[in-house]
């Protein structure tokens, strides 16, 4: 049971880790209203969060490609 845990929480861990680094690198500038450039300290300083919070962030990602 517990390496079920353990694997779960390292699947967590390795989408949140894609998750964040392709929202840093592609996505910030989608996200951010209006859409402007960041730069790479503001980038460095959203890494963590993003990867915190992947699920959160991939769902705002996907609605702010969806509007016009």
């Amino acid at each position: 049971m517990p390496s079920a845990v353990l694997y779960a929480l390292a699947l967590y861990a390795a989408a949140g880790v894609v998750a964040a680094l392709a929202f840093v690198s592609v996505g910030v500038g989608q996200v951010v209203h209006p859409p402007m450039p960041a730069t790479l300290g503001a980038r460095l300083l959203w890494l963590p969060g993003a990867f915190a919070l992947w699920p959160y962030i991939v769902v705002r990602w996907w609605k702010a490609r969806s509007r016009p």
